[in-house]
């Protein structure tokens, strides 16, 4: 692993930036800056991402483990902001078998016939597992808010749609939230902050490049028609759902590789939080584990070591010994 500073305090201190405090007035983009960096080089964000990833392979076990808490992760964000970029750099190193990944498309039939949070509810992770929504309910209060027609095609009775309809929803949200948190399962929620320019940029990349040509749909650019828009809605949703149990993080988005950082550092936070546990076994089992310990031990073929794992162990606390000691050493003090 690189040589990174990962201490829980370090990992707090940095992700304080993007917080949103609950309760603050939110007025993008004059509040949260898309290309803040605070001058990490592209260098040292992939060193600090390489260590991040193996940092979250490993609460991620922990918490698979344990099998009692659960982790949602919220990506929200503009065209091109890099969700999808997020998932695969972020969770690159965790274990598949833990993670789900859901990006929510135009509701169908079936799920308009129901009230509009149930088909999140049903892609929610289990416990031990973590679960990506890219893209998310919150689609309920920001596309659906800059483009009314949606809301009347949601077959909802008059008085689901009279005015106040956005407040009610943000306090249905924060409610369900807290359900959520409440039963288990932490909430983690990243808006990808991309600039208007930086957006531009990145769609004629896709319009240049034939190897992006697939990545642009004539859509992209109705929405950025948009823009001021959905930095309204963006601010509304953020300034009214920021919660203690479920804040926001405004991840600045314009430099890539520093979001990634940023993303993993809140979401490794979220997972130090829940400090999940590898179980422990009681004395009847450990002395079950000891019977077929010594039965193993028995079959050994002739030469071999009995318990080899145990002289491989022994063998790298030896040598780990003398690399700690010389680590530990630090420039004599002045006096």
């Amino acid at each position: 692993m690189p040589d990174v500073d990962l201490r829980p305090k370090r990992i707090a201190d940095f992700i304080e930036q993007f917080y949103v405090e609950p309760g603050r007035k939110v007025r993008l983009p004059r509040d949260f800056d898309p290309a803040g960096t605070r001058r990490i080089s592209k260098a040292e964000s992939k060193e600090i991402l390489a260590a991040g990833v193996q940092l979250l392979a490993e609460y991620q076990d922990r918490l698979a483990a344990q099998d009692t808490y659960g982790l949602v992760i919220v990506l929200q964000a503009m065209d091109a902001a890099g969700k999808d970029g997020t998932i695969k750099h972020v969770m690159s190193g965790v274990n598949p078998q833990g993670v789900t990944v859901n990006s929510f498309k135009v509701p169908s039939v079936e799920e308009l016939d129901h009230d509009y949070m149930w088909r999140y509810a049903k892609a929610m992770p289990g416990r031990g597992h973590i679960g990506i929504f890219n893209r998310s309910y919150y689609e309920e209060v920001l596309v659906v808010r800059v483009h009314p027609a949606i809301l009347a095609g949601q077959k909802l009775p008059p008085s689901a749609k009279r005015a106040g309809v956005w407040q009610r929803r943000f306090r249905e949200i924060n409610d369900w939230e807290h359900y959520v948190v409440d039963n288990g399962f932490k909430i983690v929620k990243l808006f990808l902050n991309l600039s208007k320019e930086e957006q531009r940029r990145r769609f004629l990349a896709r319009i240049d490049l034939p190897e992006k040509n697939w990545k642009f749909s004539s859509n992209d650019a109705k929405e950025r028609g948009f823009w001021d828009d959905y930095q309204k809605a963006f601010s509304d949703v953020l300034s009214n759902t920021s919660t203690e149990w479920a804040p926001w993080y405004v991840i600045p988005a314009d430099d890539k590789p520093f979001a990634r950082v940023a993303a993993a550092g809140v979401i490794a936070n979220a997972l130090i939080r829940i400090d999940p546990r590898y179980p422990t076994v009681g004395e009847e089992q450990k002395a079950d584990l000891l019977v077929a310990k010594q039965a193993l031990e028995a079959e050994a073929p002739k030469g071999a070591a009995p318990d080899p794992i145990e002289a491989e162990t022994a063998e790298k606390s030896k040598d780990a010994a003398p690399a700690k000691a010389k680590k530990g050493k630090g420039k004599p003090k002045k006096g």
